[in-house]
């Protein structure tokens, strides 16, 4: 997985001077927006890397004390921080993300690390401000905490998703929006779409293979408004759907994304859905996913030295 980061940022180096010099041909701009605005931030050689989301924006992943997950130096954003060690960038991490964090915790609080009026979006703000004349990369991994429930009750399960996206749509442009309002002018942010762990309970008996096609369209509407919401606001994003192959999977080929001892596939390669008691069935992806996610993030950045 580090050889396939590394051949992900060596093609991402490849493609944004080739990006780069295509933009200064070219004089319609407003094609190639989203990643002008990363590639008019400035390389450097040290800076902080903020990161904003629910549970997978600080690494859970289950142990043995903690079954359901607790926060590890294993996530996304420790490869992120160890890639760019190895290519001369340093990058100071602050981990305010918050487990089960939705759009709606982000903007009000009340959730289990920020209590109201205190949230993560004021914590995240303010250190925006304090750090304008720093430069510095972002990363927004929400939504996913938002629609998941609709998952519990398949009879509404159209009714709630539509509601719950439609929140993601609204709130998460007031995130982004406060957040780039107060960031300094050599901030790069990088929104992250989602993968689907339920994928794996097309495994299991019952209503599993139904839950299993209801999350494919979950996350594949979700993932859409993700895709709207950062796009209008010129905000690259990490395609972590296509890291899980999500992006190549269709309700007839959900046996194809989980993984039995003969087919190790992507769900269950990549997060802990099919591990036995006590680490799984666990949504979290396990450290090649974490690996994964990373990669993802890593192919829209901008060389940053």
């Amino acid at each position: 997985m580090t050889m396939k980061i590394a051949l992900v940022r060596a093609r991402r180096r490849a493609l944004f001077r080739g990006a780069t010099a295509l933009l200064c041909a070219i004089t319609l701009v407003g094609a190639l927006s989203s990643f002008s605005s990363i590639a008019s931030a400035s390389t450097f050689s040290s800076g902080f890397y903020l990161a904003i989301g629910g549970s997978e924006s600080v690494g859970v992943q289950p142990t043995a004390s903690v079954p359901n997950g607790e926060r590890t130096d294993d996530g996304y954003t420790n490869d992120i921080v160890a890639d760019e060690t190895t290519l001369g960038v340093s990058l100071d991490l602050h981990e305010i993300g918050c487990p089960g964090e939705t759009t709606t915790t982000m903007l009000y609080g009340d959730d289990s690390c920020y209590s109201s009026p205190d949230s993560q979006l004021n914590e995240a703000i303010d250190f925006l401000k304090a750090h304008q004349d720093e430069s510095g990369l972002v990363t927004i991994d929400l939504g996913f905490n938002n629609v998941k429930a609709c998952l519990a009750h398949l009879s509404t399960f159209p009714i709630c998703l539509n509601q719950q996206t439609m929140v993601v749509s609204n709130q998460l442009t007031s995130i982004v929006t406060s957040l780039k309002a107060v960031a300094g002018p050599n901030v790069i942010f990088v929104g992250l779409n989602h993968d689907d762990p339920y994928l794996a309970d097309s495994l299991e008996g019952g209503s599993g293979p139904k839950i299993a096609n209801a999350s494919l369209s979950m996350v594949r509407q979700l993932n859409q408004i993700l895709h709207n919401v950062y796009s209008s606001l010129h905000v690259p994003i990490a395609d972590v759907a296509a890291a899980f192959s999500l992006n190549d999977t269709n309700s007839a080929k959900v046996q194809k994304n989980v993984a039995t001892k003969v087919r190790s596939l992507e769900v269950c390669e990549l997060t802990w859905m099919c591990a036995l008691a006590p680490y799984g069935p666990n949504v979290h992806p396990n450290d090649a996913g974490y690996l994964a996610i990373a990669g993802a993030i890593e192919a829209v950045l901008p060389p940053l030295s």
